[in-house]
């Protein structure tokens, strides 16, 4: 997401939600040299599923692609083959 305050809000809805280990950390270097940074908030809870393709799996890719597109950001899971969506 490109403005931290607004990764900050949606962890802390997260965290309400019941999602366990939610964080905001930079996404790392300015992006394509642009000097605007962007900002990851991250879920790690062992109860979220990890096989692709399962319908909860998959409903939550949806939920987290929505929700980062309000945000004008984007969601893309580590080792899902599937580019990030925006």
């Amino acid at each position: 997401m490109p403005d931290r305050a607004e990764a900050e809000a949606v962890a802390e809805d997260l965290d309400e939600e019941g999602f366990r280990q939610v964080q905001v950390v930079p996404e790392g270097e300015s992006r394509q040299g642009s000097g605007e940074s962007a900002w990851v908030v991250h879920v790690r809870d062992t109860r979220l599923p990890d096989a692709a393709g399962g319908g909860a799996y998959e409903g939550l890719r949806e939920r987290f692609t929505e929700l980062a597109r309000e945000h004008d950001g984007w969601y893309d899971e580590p080792g899902d083959p599937r580019p990030a969506t925006r």
